[in-house]
């Protein structure tokens, strides 16, 4: 089966968030974007467990533009490994879908 809607997470330092979040929206890659200020984070890198402060995006999105949210986010995104990670959503209020469709230019 083919989703034609994502919710995609992005972790950003927390000064990039709302910085990355206005790119995505403003080049049309993500209807909305929510910016999580603050989440802590564990995870590997180089081969030592590190614990960060980071900004969590929500970006609502449609399958179509996911290719080009990556590759555009990784231009912009400081990391050298950003998390960019998508996952298909079922269904929704149809009101809403058909606003991602219209704010996304589809």
């Amino acid at each position: 089966m083919s989703w034609k809607y994502l919710v995609v997470f992005i972790t950003t330092p927390t000064d990039k968030g709302w910085e990355i979040a206005n790119y995505i929206v403003e080049q049309k890659l993500g209807a909305c974007v929510n910016v999580v200020a603050e989440v802590s984070s564990v995870y590997w890198w180089k081969g030592n467990i590190e614990r960060d402060k980071e900004s969590l995006l929500v970006v609502k999105t449609s399958t179509e533009k996911l290719e080009k949210l990556i590759s555009e986010v990784k231009k912009v995104h400081p990391y050298t490994v950003p998390e960019i990670v998508a996952m298909p959503l079922m269904g929704g209020n149809e009101d809403y879908l058909r606003w991602i469709d219209d704010s996304l230019g589809q």
